[in-house]
């Protein structure tokens, strides 16, 4: 497990673009036949990646998050963006096809995670919190997640949200997550920016076309940067930066947030004339 501390936003003014990237940036994020993780200072999140091909992959404790098992403490968000995959729970298997989410609850030993065809292996993108409450596992599938359609044509940025973890959907202790969908011929995500001084975030950039990025935007609204983004790859964002982006087409991404509260529309709006 690699371990990332962030910058404060004092020190944030003085990195250059190698920096930025190597502190905020998860470049390297999927890899065939491995589990990565990253361990953030940041409410201490882990984000990371499980790619099961010819043999099962099993979640695990360690020292670096002090435990005997990966939930001892925590509770996980995961979602499958590859092929149909698995994942055993205290022997009870659940099946989830392409952006079908599972939210696995704090005590949850040892989760095995498999692949039903190990030549299109699920792709199963995870981000965990610590937990001081039990939450049962449950599987959320795309069509169990009422959309909601926001934006416009004329802004590019018509997009359908799907919330899968939140009070209003899977029960969690403290973790929301869920994806967006950016409509053909749209490219701006959350935009008018806002920051959330009471929780950090972590977006995944998924189904980037190849000769296509996205310009993911972050830093105090007095003083924004960009990091360019390609397909699976995820940024990490602490509570006192804004959180946007533009892509060279329309993308994917998953989105989600641990902190103080669990309440969607908790946002410090940041309006057009206060961005530099």
């Amino acid at each position: 497990m690699e371990t990332r501390y962030l910058p404060d936003p004092v020190r944030y003014k003085q990195l250059d673009t190698k920096e930025m990237r190597e502190n905020f940036l998860l470049e390297n994020l999927f890899a065939p036949g491995e589990i990565k993780l990253v361990y953030s200072n940041a409410d201490r999140a882990i984000v990371g990646s499980i790619v099961p091909t010819k043999s099962p992959l099993q979640l695990e404790g360690g020292k670096e998050i002090a435990s005997q098992y990966f939930t001892e403490r925590r509770e996980i968000g995961v979602i499958n963006i590859g092929g149909t995959g698995m994942v055993n729970i205290n022997g009870k298997n659940f099946t989830l096809s392409n952006c079908d989410f599972l939210y696995i609850g704090r005590g949850s030993k040892d989760p095995i995670f498999s692949s039903q065809d190990p030549r299109n292996p699920a792709q199963f993108y995870l981000l965990s919190y610590p937990a001081h409450a039990v939450y049962p596992t449950t599987l959320i599938t795309q069509s169990d997640m009422e959309p909601a359609h926001l934006g416009t044509l004329e802004e590019s940025n018509k997009r359908t949200i799907y919330k899968a973890i939140h009070p209003g959907g899977a029960k969690s202790c403290q973790l929301v997550m869920g994806m967006t969908i950016l409509a053909e011929g749209c490219i701006w995500n959350t935009m008018s920016a806002h920051t959330h001084e009471r929780r950090t975030e972590a977006y995944l950039y998924f189904d980037i076309p190849d000769n296509a990025v996205v310009f993911h935007f972050m830093g105090m609204p007095s003083e924004t940067r960009h990091i360019v983004i390609r397909d699976r790859q995820a940024v990490i964002s602490p509570s006192w930066s804004i959180h946007s982006g533009a892509g060279t087409r329309n993308y994917k991404f998953i989105w989600g947030m641990g902190g103080e509260n669990q309440e969607f529309g908790d946002m410090d709006a940041v309006k057009m004339e206060g961005l530099f």
